[in-house]
């Protein structure tokens, strides 16, 4: 058994049930890539953004890997004017995950979080377990147990 990540010693503490799905790589795949090496449709794979708001405050989006996440849906859906991406420096000191790794769950602190709307269609949905090269499949509802989130459209058309 591979070693735990600390998302998964978050549900397991939640007793929340999850499936692992861990694959070998020395640098972040794409989520097309993970969803391929997994073997799973990419619109139950699903990436975690972190932006921040004109307000300077952070938010995470969580969005199908084949898509983009639209700025001007992701700040209607927060009230924001605008969002944008941080920069990739600022992911590691700000959430405690590097890029490739980013999970919804377990950051340094909690941020308000926002799923895309398609992520309630699926009996399970698979993102990150904190750690590149490894991911977490869940119900969704399941993971209410764990972090508060919304649902909205935030992908680009």
């Amino acid at each position: 058994m591979d070693e735990k990540t600390n998302v998964m010693r978050i549900l397991d503490q939640k007793k929340v049930k999850y499936i692992p799905h861990t694959y070998e790589t020395q640098v972040a795949a794409s989520g097309t890539q993970a969803a391929d090496i997994i073997g799973v449709e990419y619109c139950r794979v699903f990436k975690t953004l972190v932006t921040v708001g004109k307000s300077a405050n952070h938010y995470v989006f969580v969005i199908p890997v084949e898509h983009e996440l639209d700025l001007k849906k992701a700040a209607k859906a927060v009230g924001e004017k605008s969002v944008d991406m941080i920069k990739a420096k600022d992911l590691l000191p700000l959430t405690g995950y590097v890029h490739g790794g980013c999970s919804p769950v377990g950051m340094k602190k909690f941020f308000r979080t926002t799923f895309h709307t398609t992520a309630a269609d699926y009996d399970s949905v698979i993102f990150s377990a904190g750690k590149i090269g490894r991911h977490v499949e869940m119900n969704i509802k399941e993971l209410e147990k764990v972090i508060r989130f919304t649902f909205a459209e935030l992908t680009v058309d």
